[in-house]
């Protein structure tokens, strides 16, 4: 953290401090409180639509019932199509009708479905002659039957149908009525109750739905076919089956493929086993309290916002001196040692503290100049001493003179073309450098032998790898040379040496060194042999693809041959060795 940050920090919490709190303070319980409120208006909507239908429907039942009841009860003919032909009974039917003229049909019927029929308000359509039938169907089995009947829209009505008689499994009269909202309620008895909680019932509002006790839906004021299906489809149908009484709880239900949690109550009708569910996501149920919140927030947001306006002016003026001085120090360290602080409008103590600054810049830049110069002189003498080194080695042996200096660079050549880093191209060449420095140990006589080695001989000369890794292992300095010195004489195959090494065991470097080395012994003039063409060693080293040489280290050498970046050390010649016939292969197989 820096210092203006400090600054920016304690202007802005100087002011955020107080405002924190009094949110802290007082948003909660005004939140929870606009909750408790919420839901209490939720579950006040679903008991008084609750509440209102099992009234008008009981109320409905008493009368029928009362009425059937005193016809039966009368005296008359026993047989109930006399009794209903009676001019009394159709007065009491009449007076009964014009009493109830609300409603929008009713009438009597016997069990062969005939009787005097009254009608009311209202048209009477198919679905309320289906409906009729169908209740008077089921009221003639001894049971109380509703039918919820949708004549439009917004236009609704029920059908009460109560079966009167002595026997209740086999009733002598079924009283049927067919009834609109009583006096104070609008025409739907639903309608008012959804209308307080929702205006169209669209997603994402609150819907209201009519349950029967099998938990189909009888009626609901959501006219989107998805959302009518989302509740179908949830646990509360279901869980009203099974537990029909009052419960509130909360619920999820897929809607257009996403999860909307919502608040539900569901209030049961007595009368009829139906039940009356309305259901509020919590998106709307809790809408005021997130008005609430978003205008807090808001607020918040504001006097934030003012907040920081504030503290960055101030931090800016307490801090820009500061960052100033940061900026130079930053630049020093990441390496630009000629970098210095302005002291143009500093003042007091930072002024001083700027001059020191740059005195001492100037200190660390003439060390570190110094420092570079010594690293760089000891890094030539470093090289110096191994090219001297290898030289001395090479010059052992007349034929091989700049052998390990050309080997070294064609190695690095074949490491770029493969895509190595110029950290393994540097590596590679000391190694590469060094690869021969075991012939020290090797006598002379079978270094300077004008003709082909002896079996023996050559056994002796083959342990130059072995000689060579011995003396460079304790040199921490070239330690990544040691496993080329050792192994640059290994083949693809296994069928090299020292160790038979085979494939990837053969570390990469070595690799490359065995391509460099036989290319350099190939366009050199030996005892044995006089310098080949480069075509020549271009077509050997190829066919000794994947049996001595790595395939991925021959094709980056013949990149770089294509490219003229590797060429032959000498004018090719004749072969002068008699092991060596004329146009036939070079000794590949023999020391570098």
């Amino acid at each position: 953290m820096k210092l203006r940050h400090v600054f920016f920090t304690l202007f802005l919490l100087a002011g955020l401090v107080p405002l924190i709190s009094i949110l802290v303070v007082l948003l909660p319980p005004t939140k929870a409180l606009l909750n408790d409120q919420e839901e209490s208006a939720l579950i006040g909507s679903a008991d008084a639509v609750s509440r209102d239908l099992d009234g008008l429907l009981m109320g409905v039942r008493r009368e029928l019932q009362a009425l059937g009841d005193g016809l039966l009860a009368a005296p008359g003919p026993r047989r109930t199509e006399r009794r209903l032909e009676q001019p009394w009974v159709r007065e009491t039917l009449q007076t009964f009708a014009d009493r109830h003229r609300h409603w929008r049909r009713f009438l009597v019927a016997n069990r062969d479905g005939t009787g005097p029929q009254f009608a009311g308000q209202g048209q009477t359509s198919a679905a309320l002659l289906e409906a009729l039938r169908s209740a008077f169907d089921g009221a003639l089995g001894g049971e109380l039957q509703h039918r919820f009947v949708e004549l439009g829209p917004t236009e609704h009505a029920i059908v009460v149908s109560v079966p009167v008689g002595e026997d209740p499994a086999e009733p002598e009269l079924v009283l049927s009525a067919v009834v609109e909202p009583p006096p104070g309620l609008s025409e739907d008895p639903l309608a008012d109750e959804a209308a307080e909680t929702n205006e169209v019932a669209a997603p994402g509002q609150a819907a209201t739905f009519l349950l029967d006790r099998r938990g189909g839906l009888i009626w609901s004021n959501v006219e989107d076919p998805r959302r009518r299906d989302a509740f179908l489809a949830s646990s509360i149908p279901e869980t009203f089956v099974q537990r029909p009484m009052v419960m509130t709880q909360e619920g999820s239900a897929e809607i257009d493929g996403r999860q909307v949690e919502s608040l539900i109550r569901v209030s049961p009708i007595s009368e009829t086993g139906w039940g009356v569910v309305v259901q509020k996501p919590k998106s709307a149920a809790y809408k005021t309290v997130r008005r609430m919140t978003v205008t807090a927030v808001v607020t918040t947001a504001v006097l934030v916002l003012l907040a920081l306006g504030v503290a960055y002016l101030g931090s800016s003026w307490l801090g820009r001196p500061i960052q100033r001085l940061a900026r130079a120090t930053h630049a020093v360290a990441a390496g630009d040692f000629e970098s210095r602080v302005d002291t143009e409008g500093l003042h007091l103590e930072l002024k001083d503290l700027a001059e020191d600054f740059n005195l001492m810049g100037g200190y660390v830049q003439s060390s570190i100049e110094h420092l570079e110069n010594a690293a760089k002189a000891n890094r030539e003498l470093f090289i110096g001493s191994l090219r001297a080194f290898t030289a001395a080695i090479d010059a052992k042996d007349p034929y091989t003179r700049g052998h390990s200096e050309r080997v070294a660079g064609v190695s690095r050549t074949i490491a770029r073309h493969i895509g190595q880093e110029d950290e393994f191209q540097n590596r590679l060449w000391i190694a590469a450098l060094l690869h021969d420095v075991g012939k020290i140990g090797v006598e002379d006589r079978i270094l300077r032998k004008g003709g082909v080695l002896t079996p023996d001989e050559y056994e002796q000369m083959k342990l130059h790898t072995v000689i060579g890794a011995e003396i460079m292992a304790s040199i921490e300095q070239v330690r990544d040379a040691v496993p080329v010195i050792r192994w640059h004489h290994e083949n693809w195959n296994g069928r090299g040496y020292p160790d038979g090494l085979k494939g990837e065991q053969i570390p990469l470097m070595a690799r490359i060194v065995a391509v460099a080395d036989t290319f350099d012994a190939i366009t050199t003039s030996r005892p044995y042999q006089n310098a080949y063409t480069l075509d020549y060693a271009v077509e050997t080293i190829t066919q000794l693809t994947g049996s001595r040489f790595d395939a991925k280290v021959v094709t980056a050498f013949l990149r770089a041959v294509e490219m003229g970046e590797v060429a032959a050390a000498e004018a090719p010649g004749e072969p002068s060795s008699p092991d060596a016939e004329p146009g036939g292969p070079p000794p590949v197989a023999a020391v570098g």
